[in-house]
């Protein structure tokens, strides 16, 4: 099943509508959708380097606002919508786990490492966002500052580098996410402490 939802999507990128099945993608994506839009934004930016940034800035904006939807359903209908979608796709324990983890810290920098990394999947950490009723204003602000930084460097770095660019994207993003994440995590332990 999940090869056949990523084959379709891969169509899309080479498609005349690519643009709108990106912001598709990334919209779904961030609550529902197990394929990331970066199977969609990766190749596109290859192919039209030029668009690079508006793809950026698509992608964005639309998996913003489904990270919104994202966290209305953890809000208002986890057990109708939420628990059903979690376990068709084996994440509820993942789910139950990082619900008995959560604080406001955490929920922060869970926001972030999905945003930038996938991990935990960002559709798990907005729904459970939701769940706890995790301030909206702040899950926003962190969603635009994660998901639109990780479009933009890499839109930046495939304008840049092209192809050359794309086998140590996906070696080393998740390393460098996860660096990413400890500086803000020791930041926001320092403001904190203040």
């Amino acid at each position: 099943m999940f090869r056949a939802l990523y084959d379709w999507t891969i169509r899309w990128a080479g498609s005349r509508h690519a643009e709108k099945a990106l912001g598709g993608v990334s919209f779904v994506e961030s609550s529902v959708f197990p394929i990331p839009a970066d199977v969609l934004f990766v190749p596109m930016c290859l192919a039209r380097p030029e668009q690079a940034m508006r793809y950026a800035l698509i992608a964005t904006v639309t998996s913003v606002l489904g990270g919104i939807l994202g966290w209305a359903i953890g809000l208002y209908a986890f057990d109708l919508i939420a628990r059903p979608i979690l376990e068709f796709y084996g994440k509820y324990a993942a789910f139950e786990a990082l619900k008995a983890q959560t604080g406001e810290g955490a929920i922060l920098l869970m926001l972030v490492t999905s945003g930038l990394s996938h991990l935990p999947p960002m559709k798990v950490v907005t729904i459970l966002s939701g769940v706890v009723a995790f301030d909206l204003k702040l899950f926003i602000l962190s969603a635009i500052v994660a998901r639109g930084g990780r479009f933009y460097l890499l839109a930046w770095l495939l304008r840049r580098y092209g192809v050359a660019i794309t086998g140590f994207i996906e070696r080393r993003l998740p390393l460098i996410a996860l660096g990413v994440c400890l500086a803000l995590a020791g930041a926001w332990v320092a403001l904190k402490a203040m």
